[in-house]
């Protein structure tokens, strides 16, 4: 699969034709290395055999027969039906197998609403009722158009995705990932004060997000590295957990790489990568900022101290490795040169396997290679087969106009205003992110909440970088949380309690979102407005999260007092609209906080 996908950069290979045969490797592979369920001894089994079969079967035949293949989308033979149920059936059982059943149930569920929109009208739902379309139709849009299976999502899956996730395996095979975390536990581990290894965590997850594009995964790799650091400070399990995720999880947000749902909003806003890279540049800033100023309330609030880390200085480690920096810079020079994302990566790549052989122990020789590649073929596999079934999702949304339904219940809910529209948006995104994945939660919700959005006059960018955001955060909420979770079982917390403390680090990035929706002077915080509302929103949306820092995690000399964290809080939230009013306001309780605080704080050292 990873040749194919380098094959396919430098190559010629018809569009549709790639996405079909790319994910027939997938659906193959998908069979031969998931088992039909947990319980299963053997690794392959007959059936996995069969269905294996049978995917190469009903995916080769449009090949074959490609050029009536397309022609015949809206009058299919009875082969061309059998085959395209034989392939909706595949697509969600590598689906289950590969990410659970909740995907694939609301896919079918979907597909159901498709065939019997009719009858809704019969029950009183006339809101959602449609004219109904029949097997042939279904069949025919999801199996042999663009507009199904086959669509954005996988296309996006086939292309920036699989390169971009043999990329991160390249670098974490080439030594890159333990160098991330060496070099920022050299920058901040050694730093005074209990706070240094809460801020190394939160650099090191920065740096490998920027490879990773998965929050879980980061948060993983971390966890094994990091724990025993942060355990000795005094960290508490719980602690230490959400520490843990709420670094992890900003790999979905850290360019270069960001995650796959990021890809995704380049596709549907015909815009360039290096564009959705540099709209989500700041808000990844803010988000970290976030972190540290949390992480340093809590340091110092619990009395975490500062520990000795065995490793070279700063500067040693960044003459002897620091050429794993090389290919990250060759990325972004190469886009704003003009060059695709695609062979961007590509080079990026190639530089980053020549690179790996100035250090022995870290060249990629041909066994080390072939594992990278492996580890990148294999990273692709659950993407892949989401993205398919999210495919069916959005080709049964379009072909209804459930969107502009959903679009316009939302809206007329709001009555129209803005502030409720974004507000019931993020509800309906943050409860599909608990039973979806977030490229599937992102592409859901591009079809069907973006709209609403757009209706009440939020610019397009920043709808969908709002929905974007706000899938990625449904990894953090409440009350299911995967990264909170897996840092858990790592440490050793409780999940729940360590689920709420991630959230809490994690705030101030559910509110950024509303900052550039809400007001066209916002749009700076998305690098999408003149310099000086870009200046002016970033830095009060800075101050913002300091009095959130001060008013959530409850210290900023000592240990704040209850109206100083209420001020501090209401001031946060103030700071976090962007308009002068509201700056002015948040700005004058978050000082008043202060000043309560330093007075009171003067006073308690005098006596």
């Amino acid at each position: 699969m990873s040749a194919y996908a380098l094959y396919w950069v430098i190559g010629i290979v018809q569009p549709q034709v790639y996405r079909i045969t790319f994910l027939m490797v997938a659906l193959s592979l998908t069979f031969l290395l998931y088992p039909f369920s947990r319980r299963s001894r053997a690794k392959v089994t007959a059936v996995d055999w069969m269905l294996l079969g049978a995917g190469v079967v009903a995916l080769l035949r449009p090949i074959v027969d490609f050029e009536q293949f397309v022609r015949r989308a809206a009058t299919p033979t009875t082969l061309d039906l059998v085959l395209g149920v034989v392939t909706i059936g595949l697509v969600l059982e590598a689906t289950r197998r590969t990410v659970g059943w909740i995907l694939p149930v609301t896919a079918l569920a979907f597909l159901v609403y498709g065939y019997l929109g009719p009858l809704l009208g019969l029950v009183g739902l006339d809101l959602f009722a449609h004219r109904g379309y029949a097997v042939d139709r279904l069949v025919g849009t999801l199996y042999m158009t663009l507009e199904g299976i086959f669509g954005v999502p996988l296309d996006v899956a086939a292309t920036y995705i699989v390169l971009f996730t043999i990329y991160g395996a390249i670098l974490q095979h080439s030594g890159a990932g333990q160098f991330f975390i060496n070099w920022a536990m050299a920058a901040m581990g050694r730093s005074g004060g209990g706070s240094g290894p809460g801020r190394t965590i939160t650099l090191s997850g920065f740096l490998l997000g920027t490879v990773s594009g998965s929050g879980v995964a980061t948060t993983v790799t971390l966890g094994a590295v990091a724990w025993p650091l942060l355990r000795r400070s005094g960290y508490p399990p719980e602690v230490g957990a959400g520490i843990l995720s709420a670094a992890g999880i900003g790999a979905i947000m850290a360019p270069p790489t960001l995650g796959a749902a990021a890809f995704l909003i380049a596709e549907f806003l015909k815009i360039s990568y290096l564009q959705v890279i540099v709209m989500a540049a700041v808000p990844a800033l803010l988000y970290y900022f976030s972190i540290l100023l949390m992480i340093e309330a809590d340091s110092r609030r619990m009395g975490t101290r500062a520990v000795e880390v065995d490793l070279p200085s700063l500067g040693a480690l960044t003459r002897r490795s620091g050429y794993h920096f090389a290919s990250l810079l060759v990325i972004i020079v190469l886009l704003v040169s003009g060059m695709t994302p695609f062979r961007a990566v590509f080079w990026a790549m190639a530089v980053a396997v020549a690179l790996s052989f100035l250090r022995r122990e870290d060249a990629l020789r041909p066994t080390r290679l072939l594992a990278a590649l492996e580890s990148g073929g294999r990273g692709v596999l659950s993407v892949a087969a989401t993205t398919a079934t999210a495919g069916i999702i959005v080709g049964v949304v379009t072909l209804t106009g459930l969107g502009l339904k959903i679009a316009g219940i939302i809206v007329a809910l709001a009555g129209g205003s803005i502030f409720l529209t974004v507000v019931y948006a993020a509800l309906a995104v943050w409860m599909l992110g608990l039973a979806v994945p977030v490229t599937a939660s992102y592409i859901i919700a591009a079809v069907m909440i973006a709209p609403a959005l757009t209706l009440v006059g939020v610019p397009a960018v920043a709808a969908h970088m709002f929905i974007f955001y706000y899938a990625v955060l449904s990894e953090v909420s409440p009350p299911t949380a995967l990264s909170p979770f897996a840092a858990a079982a790592i440490t050793g917390g409780n999940p729940f309690r360590t689920m709420m403390l991630t959230w809490k680090y994690t705030l101030p990035a559910f509110l950024v979102p509303f900052t550039f929706t809400l007001s066209p002077e916002g749009l700076g915080v998305l690098l999408q407005a003149p310099w000086p509302d870009v200046i002016r929103t970033t830095l009060t949306a800075m101050v913002g999260i300091a009095a959130l820092a001060m008013g959530l995690g409850g210290w900023l000399r000592a240990e704040a007092s209850a109206a100083e964290r209420l001020l501090a809080t209401g001031g946060g939230l103030l700071l976090f609209y962007a308009s002068s009013a509201t700056d002015f306001a948040g700005a004058a309780a978050f000082a008043l906080a202060i000043a309560l605080h330093l007075a009171r704080s003067r006073t308690t050292a005098t006596a």
